[in-house]
């Protein structure tokens, strides 16, 4: 029956600092023979544990190894023993040096026998734990400084090792306090603040210091102490007088000659690159002087090319092919023309089409004005309309002398052209307001008109300032016997409300006083005298309150920018007329009155 000896394992309240030390640990007790028998982790470190363990205290019991005794045969002289005194003799005793090597032949690995008798008796006394002996064995114990030596990590501010001491207290699960008084007792200094310089001592040929960071924690740091491996030795001079001077002077000459000679060849190489570079700039410098001439000498004939083709009306291919008389001329114009953006229809510009069809400008009008188109005086004249081939064809001129050719299909139960051209006056003014070709030459022409009323003075009307308002320039209009500048502010507003673009919240139009200015071609202070002239008044900053006048249904008013003083020109569909429709909608017994807002064609009628 084997007899078990017991033991209780435990890491601790902290447990082991590694996994590695763990499993370190309990090979140990592998190699003593120890069997686990309970082993049970904490729940919130598994690196602490506690255990029982249990090992055999006797092994399986093996005879000694005997060497076997060699007796010496019996002499034939000699008479051979009785059997009876065979039994009665004592048995030889074996030789020292065999029983020597009997005793050595034990296993040495047999554990000295312990008894567990008493195992279970607590108020037995343990021999091995006698606590009442244990001062007498303190000079067994490690010194301070072996016994932080394995806690000891390598320093992250610099050479060495260093512990923090509040680490070592949990680790030996002592209090702080106690282990700086054993820091003093073995004549350490414990520094005071982060700033204090510390006192360095020396033990074992190491270096040992205590410091304090800026949290207060205390380290004890150590680092191996600096050995001399070498010594200095005077030298002595070399001579001139001797001949290994000599030598070494005609070495170190051959040496100057050779860093003159890779100097030499460094400075030739420098110089090559610099007149390749010097080469390179001045072959990229002449093709572009090159290249800049033949592009002169291209746009120069170019030039001359134009203007030898704008003066003859044909290209340097050929002659051009005479123009067709009647219809047929218009049937070829018509593909050339594009859709009027300001108006039904469509148009095109007299020197775009000669330069088309190869013809000179002057040609091309004298064909058309064989059809009965032709090119008005003024840009302010009524155009003429004539009907060909079931189309509506006109000429009229831009506010920058340009001639153009308009054209579109004749409607349905419409006058005649020759009526609208002679015919009364409301005709004649809706078809204006209709198929106006250009909303740049309407209110071109409305400021030149505006401004020639209210800046040239004459011997019959007075001259008005810019601001001059309607009712004033109306009265003066009386008086010298001319048309009133109100009806020219009106049809003004009508023409620059097509120039007005949609706000993003979509509540009316508006346009910068300054951009309607530049697209007119026009300056800014001849074009705000004619919006003045149409009533409008410039608002001295952005907090006045503007001044509204009423056109076809809307509202159009001056205002400036609160950020950068920038004038603006607004516009909005008036309540009156918002107000107009719903009541004709109530009148005829809807249930939902519905507004339309005015179209720019609308609001230019």
């Amino acid at each position: 029956m084997a007899l078990w000896e017991y033991k209780v394992i435990t890491s601790g309240q902290h447990g082991f600092a590694s996994p590695a030390l763990l499993e370190a640990h309990l090979n140990s007790l592998g190699k003593d023979e120890w069997e686990i028998v309970h082993f049970q982790t904490l729940p919130n470190n598994p690196l602490a544990f506690n255990g029982i363990v249990r090992r055999s205290t006797m092994r399986d019991w093996v005879p000694p190894e005997v060497a076997a005794i060699v007796q010496p045969r019996p002499s034939a002289y000699e008479p051979a023993p009785k059997a009876a005194d065979k039994f009665d003799e004592e048995k030889p005793e074996a030789p020292p040096t065999l029983a020597n090597e009997a005793d050595s032949a034990k296993p040495a690995s047999l554990r000295t026998m312990r008894n567990t008798e008493r195992d279970n008796d607590p108020d037995a006394e343990d021999e091995a734990e006698d606590w009442d002996n244990w001062e007498d064995k303190q000079d067994e114990l490690p010194t301070f400084f072996e016994a932080i030596k394995p806690h000891m990590r390598r320093n992250q501010k610099g050479p060495g090792n260093s512990v923090a001491l509040d680490h070592l207290a949990r680790r030996w699960e002592q209090r702080e306090a106690d282990l700086v008084g054993a820091l003093k007792e073995c004549g350490f200094t414990i520094a005071e603040t982060e700033e204090a310089d510390p006192e360095y001592f020396e033990f074992e040929g190491d270096l040992y210091w205590v410091n304090r960071n800026n949290r207060g924690q205390l380290f004890i740091n150590s680092r191996e102490k600096p050995r001399p491996v070498f010594r200095t030795v005077p030298v002595n001079k070399l001579s001139p007088d001797d001949p290994a001077a000599a030598e070494l002077v005609a070495e170190r000459a051959l040496e100057k000659t050779e860093i003159e000679k890779r100097k030499a060849e460094r400075i030739e190489r420098e110089a090559a690159a610099a007149a390749a570079t010097a080469a390179r700039e001045a072959a990229r410098l002449a093709r572009q002087q090159q290249q800049a001439a033949s592009a002169a000498s291209a746009s120069v004939a170019a030039a001359a090319e134009s203007a030898s083709a704008g003066a003859d009306g044909a290209t340097s291919s050929g002659p051009a092919e005479p123009l067709p008389p009647g219809a047929e001329l218009l049937e070829n114009i018509r593909p050339q023309m594009r859709r009027n953006r300001r108006g039904p229809g469509y148009s095109g510009s007299v020197g775009f089409l000669a330069r088309a069809l190869k013809q000179s400008e002057a040609d091309l009008t004298a064909a058309l004005a064989a059809l009965g188109l032709h090119v008005p005086a003024d840009a302010n004249d009524k155009p003429v309309y004539v009907e060909i081939d079931g189309g509506v064809y006109w000429m009229n001129k831009d506010g920058r002398g340009g001639v153009w050719i308009n054209g579109r299909e004749k409607k349905e139960g419409s006058a005649p052209a020759a009526a609208q051209a002679s015919g009364g006056e409301d005709g004649a003014s809706s078809e204006e307001s209709r198929d106006a070709t250009s909303a740049h030459a309407t209110v071109a022409d409305a400021v030149e008109k505006a401004d020639a009323s209210a800046t040239v003075p004459t011997e019959e009307q007075p001259s008005l300032p810019l601001t001059t308002t309607a009712s004033a320039s109306a009265e003066v209009a009386d008086r010298a016997g001319e048309p009133s500048s109100a009806s020219v502010g009106n049809s003004t507003l009508a023409g620059v409300r097509l120039l007005l673009k949609a706000n993003k919240r979509g509540s009316g139009v508006s346009g910068e006083v300054s951009f309607l200015a530049r697209t007119l071609g026009k300056s800014d202070e001849v074009f705000l005298g004619t919006l003045t002239d149409a009533g409008l008044v410039i608002p001295a900053d952005s907090e006045v309150k503007p001044v509204f006048v009423e056109q076809a249904g809307e509202i159009f008013w001056l205002n400036k920018n609160s950020k950068d003083g920038s004038l603006w020109l607004n516009g909005k569909v008036a309540k009156s007329a918002a107000k107009k429709p719903a009541a004709e909608g109530a009148g005829r017994g809807t249930s939902r009155p519905r507004t339309r807002k005015p179209k720019a064609a609308d609001a230019a009628e």
